[in-house]
């Protein structure tokens, strides 16, 4: 728990109350309004609040994650960043109906080379 008592931190959980008070600051004015006579404002007194709470559960959510992520000894690892995911897929076969629009067919002739070399420059199609 030491880790999110750092000053980092420190600021950003002060940010996160504040933003929770000004939240609630605003859905009690509005409240005020409302009872003037602003029907409006009934929504916003509502709103505010909601706001407030969805402030405290992404906190949560984030306290939660850098707690979880944070290696136990001490110690990082750090790994040389490599070439993202490569995601493989069947390739679905083309539409039978190419014949009747000719543009759909050179597309599609298109698509399939582009799909056959990943690695090249679309300039490189020929038709």
């Amino acid at each position: 728990m030491r880790r999110l008592l750092t000053p980092k931190w420190l600021a950003a959980h002060a940010l996160a109350w504040l933003g929770v008070a000004a939240c609630l600051a605003l859905g009690w004015w509005q409240a005020g309004r409302a009872l003037e006579g602003n029907m409006l404002s009934w929504a916003y007194t509502f709103e505010w609040p909601v706001f407030a709470i969805f402030i405290i559960v992404i906190w949560v959510r984030e306290m939660r994650l850098a707690v979880r992520k944070a290696p136990a000894g001490g110690e990082t690892k750090v790994t040389p960043a490599k070439r993202g995911p490569v995601i493989t897929r069947p390739m679905a076969a083309a539409p039978a109906d190419d014949d009747d629009d000719p543009k759909l067919a050179e597309y599609n002739r298109y698509l399939a080379w582009l799909s056959a070399h990943p690695d090249a420059n679309p300039k490189e199609y020929q038709c």
